[in-house]
């Protein structure tokens, strides 16, 4: 059981909703800060639900979407599925068990969200295909993230505003170019079997560059951000805090040398949200 339970959490690759999370759970308190709104611990943990759900459904479908594809690249023919530690049908299952999950949970928040679930599952499970025709895949990828933060506000407020669209936006370019940086693993795979992605079409170069171009619009959007909230002095630190620690994983990863691709993309990108994170929620409270 416990290594059904492991090859479940691998698949799906747990450890990696902490990119996401951060920014849903700061949204969720920017929401609060409102004046006509207050703290809900049942929103809360709905929005957490959710979390987990929409990215379990979104992780498995890209698994089982690209179940021959990771079979034939020698990076992932270790996966869960090439590997045969859990078949294709059951992690078809499990999407649509995370899927109705996450629409269940949605549900219990408010009309908006269960109206806007299946849209947002949309984007989640659409994307695992579009690396198949179009190498702004990435920024899908970056789309379907920034729906994390977005969706939190509206679970308590029913709507949107300018700041949590700019820090939608912030996730979306922070994801596309992260993902780029990634992609430079399977860069040369890409290119033999017809599929799409900035390093296959541009080359690691300039892959880098346009990387650097995406994560310069985040330090951007970020600053917005926090001029339009009136930050207090830890927003404005756990801002710098990110975006020092953007500059370091281009800093460590470099066209001839993509040794450090996984530090740059896992760690690296892992502390950064939840610095930002969490020192934006405490100043909320100060």
């Amino acid at each position: 059981m416990k290594i059904r339970i492991k090859s479940y959490l691998s698949l799906v690759k747990f450890s990696h909703t902490i990119f996401a999370m951060p920014f849903a759970i700061t949204a969720f308190f920017m929401a609060t800060q409102e004046d006509k709104y207050t703290f809900n611990w049942q929103v809360l943990g709905l929005v957490v639900l959710c979390m987990i759900f929409a990215r379990n459904s979104a992780m498995a479908f890209n698994r089982y979407s690209d179940r021959v594809i990771d079979g034939q690249n020698p990076r992932t023919s270790n996966r869960e599925i090439p590997a045969k530690a859990i078949s294709a049908n059951n992690a078809l299952t499990f999407t649509i068990i995370n899927s109705a999950l996450f629409i269940a949970a949605s549900s219990f928040i408010n009309t908006t969200t269960l109206i806007l679930s299946p849209i947002a599952l949309f984007v989640l499970l659409a994307y695992s295909y579009t690396k198949r025709f179009t190498f702004l895949s990435h920024i899908f990828l970056g789309l379907a993230l920034a729906i994390a933060p977005a969706g939190a506000y509206i679970a308590v407020t029913g709507t949107l505003s300018i700041s949590v669209i700019l820090l939608s936006f912030s996730v979306l370019f922070w994801t596309a170019g992260f993902d780029i940086i990634y992609a430079l693993q399977d860069e040369k795979f890409d290119k033999e079997n017809g599929l799409f992605s900035i390093p296959a079409a541009f080359g690691a170069k300039n892959a880098l560059i346009i990387s650097a171009v995406l994560h310069f619009f985040t330090t951007i959007l970020l600053i917005f951000w926090g001029a339009i909230m009136d930050a207090a002095i830890l927003q404005w630190i756990g801002v710098f805090i990110f975006n020092v620690l953007l500059i370091y994983q281009h800093i460590i990863v470099k066209p001839n040398d993509i040794s450090k691709v996984n530090i740059a993309f896992g760690t690296t990108n892992g502390i950064a949200s939840t610095v930002l994170g969490v020192l934006t929620i405490i100043s909320f409270f100060m």
